[in-house]
């Protein structure tokens, strides 16, 4: 069966009392980085059989309706993905959240692969506005809340937008950085991916190997 995927507004969700093991994607009215955002309908993306799911096929994202301040979620390798488009005034706080992150510069090499740090390590992107992440909290795999409106937080007075995971209260700025003193020990996971054109990103494939199994 194929797997829908979801394009959403950043916008700032209520946490969830409960541990989820996968990220449930909807949409709602709400304001995010300072902006009114209106609900965005389901879309469909071009997702594997269940049978490339089970062999880790790479999955290839129509990306071109993609607007600034919204998200994509996908499935791959039972994983949720977010693509999300950031804002240029998401871009520019990433740099004033290095003092409080623990591993701003992204030094551990098995959380991404090297090429999102080939430009400014701030991004951890091929492209600075295109932020391509594993949604799933590096503490015990809850899936983290998006957070994206630039406002005072009860988890954080100083909150510049990002992620929280509400199990046990660990935070990631836009670039899936983690905050120092929460429990999660490492950076959001970055999927191997590449450009197939300016709309078109294969998720599970470097950049210059074969996409062989992309549908």
């Amino acid at each position: 069966m194929g797997n829908d995927a979801v394009e959403e507004r950043l916008e700032d969700q209520p946490a969830s009392l409960g541990r989820r093991r996968f990220l449930t994607a909807t949409t709602a009215v709400v304001g995010a980085v300072g902006v009114g955002f209106v609900a965005v309908p389901f879309i469909k993306s071009w997702n594997p059989s269940a049978r490339a799911k089970l062999a880790g096929a790479p999955i290839t994202a129509d990306i071109s309706a993609l607007e600034a301040g919204t998200r994509m979620v996908l499935e791959w390798r039972g994983q949720p993905i977010w693509i999300v488009k950031r804002t240029k005034q998401m871009l520019d706080l990433l740099p004033t959240l290095d003092p409080r992150l623990r591993d701003p510069k992204s030094d551990n090499a098995d959380q991404q692969p090297a090429y999102v740090l080939k430009g400014d390590f701030h991004y951890r992107s091929i492209k600075p506005e295109i932020s391509v992440l594993v949604g799933i909290c590096t503490h015990l795999g809850c899936a983290p809340e998006m957070v994206a409106e630039i406002r005072p937080e009860p988890f954080d007075p100083n909150w510049k937008g990002g992620y929280f995971c509400p199990c046990h209260k660990s935070r990631y700025d836009m670039s899936g950085r983690v905050f120092d003193g929460v429990p999660a020990p490492f950076n959001l996971l970055v999927p191997p991916h590449h450009y197939e054109s300016d709309t078109s990103i294969v998720i599970g494939v470097d950049p210059g190997s074969s996409s062989t199994g992309a549908v």
